[in-house]
């Protein structure tokens, strides 16, 4: 997606005055308020529009919740901004809080008009997924399209808002945008079209934008590979296209965070000099931008795939070091599963990464860790007894 925020002049935040309900409607009062808090959020004004507000069918007088953007210029290198909203109305006084906010986990887990699901995963329970480890990129998720098909990497990472390169953009196959994990989706332009926001576990998110004939969501349970839109040239909220295609972010903890040493659909993304470039890898192949991508599904949270840096195939040992003899080969890619880990010889794999981390595959033999991308440079089945 090639979207430049344009920089007014000045921004003007107006103060957070509660509007009688006497002078007008509640829900009116509410869009007021969110507006005021979404540019709260923005660095600078935008020049494309106030912020869009989807007030949704459960908001009533007392709760409101839905999901705010704040619209890009259409013009390349522009990215809009979203978040989804809270709010609660105590006499003539709206509590208003964004993704993001202490207060978003506070009112979410006690809003009716919220869902179970939506509770647990806005909810103070939510909080305990942001102890998980930064360094621990594990998502479960697959490529956003059908298993087995390929498609091209149109745009390595790249921001979608906040200078984050957090996206890549995809398009071909048949052209079916399919969510990448299972999750909550929601419709975040207020066009109610080109924006898809899906809400997943252990503090994750993924966004779909660009899409035409998307799925009108309001907090719509969806299963990984459920249909969400197909590929287009959508801008509601901003930005420009130079063709069909999806636009897919990763959000992490409520913000967009960089794509890059993420996997999906068992490629891991890596980042270079300047937006839209980079590259793929599924174990040591290499898929650079205008290239095709298989998608080969989620890699488990226990699961690793073999990169050898270059080689065609690993060996497996009868322990954790090379002193133990060769039991076994692995390919390449190959995608394997840890029974448990330990410590033994030290190797230096693909970028430099040095580790006496070694994992007992659920066949018995051992591989070191630097060859196994698993997302984490810990154990992900816990250490052998």
């Amino acid at each position: 997606m090639r979207l430049l925020i344009a920089i007014a002049a000045s921004l003007v935040i107006l103060p957070l005055t509660p509007v009688s309900p006497a002078t007008a409607a509640p829900k009116d009062d509410l869009v007021k308020i969110v507006r005021q808090v979404a540019l709260t959020r923005s660095p600078v004004a935008m020049a494309a529009g106030m912020p869009q507000v989807n007030l949704n069918a459960r908001t009533t007088n007392s709760w409101g919740f839905g999901p705010v953007a704040t619209p890009a210029p259409r013009v390349p290198n522009a990215y809009p901004r979203g978040w989804l909203f809270v709010a609660r109305r105590d006499g003539a006084k709206w509590t208003v809080a964004l993704e993001g906010a202490p207060a978003f986990a506070d009112l979410g887990g006690t809003a009716g008009i919220l869902s179970a699901d939506e509770r647990q995963v806005f909810g103070t329970s939510a909080r305990a997924e942001a102890t998980i480890s930064p360094y621990d990129r594990r998502t479960g998720m697959r490529l956003p399209y059908a298993l087995n098909q390929s498609w091209r990497l149109t745009g390595g990472p790249h921001p979608m808002s906040d200078g984050v390169r957090s996206s890549i953009d995809l398009a071909g196959g048949d052209g079916r945008v399919l969510a990448a994990r299972g999750g909550l989706a929601y419709t975040m332009c207020g066009s109610g079209t080109g924006w898809i926001r899906v809400v997943h576990d252990r503090g994750f998110a993924t966004d779909y934008y660009h899409l035409s004939g998307n799925i009108k969501a309001n907090g719509k349970k969806v299963r990984e590979g459920d249909f969400l839109g197909r590929i287009g040239n959508d801008v509601s909220c901003g930005g420009s296209t130079t063709g069909a295609h999806v636009h897919f972010s990763l959000r992490r903890d409520n913000v967009y965070v960089p794509i890059d040493r993420y996997a999906f659909g068992k490629w891991v993304i890596s980042a270079s000099v300047g937006d839209y470039n980079g590259a793929a890898y599924h174990g040591s192949k290499r898929v650079g931008v205008g290239g095709l991508l298989l998608n080969y599904g989620g890699l488990g949270f226990r699961g690793g795939i073999v990169d050898t840096d270059g080689g065609t195939f690993l060996n497996k040992r009868a322990g954790p070091g090379t002193t133990y003899k060769v039991v076994g080969t692995v390919a390449d890619g190959a995608t394997v599963t840890v029974a448990c880990s330990k410590l033994g010889t030290r190797h230096v794999g693909r970028n430099n990464y040095s580790s006496n981390l070694w994992n007992r595959l659920t066949d018995g033999t051992w591989i070191a860790d630097v060859y196994l991308w698993t997302g984490t440079g810990d154990p992900v089945n816990g250490y052998c007894p």
